[in-house]
């Protein structure tokens, strides 16, 4: 019995790991994709930039290279939120809960598995002391 309730706890424990770790690599990936969405506007507005300088000699080019720039610190930011994405305390708890019970459940029924053996045997010299 303690051992099916081991093994209950250590699944329990790893489904609710894996929701947060799912749920934690959608969040990385939505910042990535924003991140991506940026730097794909910085380069538009950096060659918006780029041709007005040429196009003006120095007039009205400083608003692309500030929207360029904006987008650029924004892709930055969000690239560094994705990247610095890490298990929380949650996954970190149900992984380690999920171990200590599959360790248990393992020493349980090694357990078992000797008892089972002892008992075969003694059932076995009983047999014989009765034959």
């Amino acid at each position: 019995m303690r051992t099916l309730r081991l093994a209950r706890i250590a699944a329990e424990a790893e489904g609710l790991r894996l929701r947060h770790q799912v749920q934690r690599t959608v969040t990385r990936a939505v910042f990535g994709i924003v991140a991506l969405v940026f730097l794909f506007a910085t380069l538009v507005f950096a060659h918006v930039a780029l041709w007005a300088w040429i196009r003006l000699h120095f007039e009205r080019q400083q608003t692309a290279l500030i929207i360029g720039g904006g987008d650029l610190v924004l892709a930055i930011v969000c690239a560094v939120l994705a990247a610095r994405s890490s298990p929380s305390q949650v996954e970190v708890e149900a992984l380690e809960i999920r171990r200590r019970a599959i360790s248990n459940v393992g020493g349980t029924l090694a357990w078992s598995g000797m008892a089972v053996q002892v008992l075969r045997v003694f059932a076995r010299l009983r047999a014989r002391r009765r034959d």
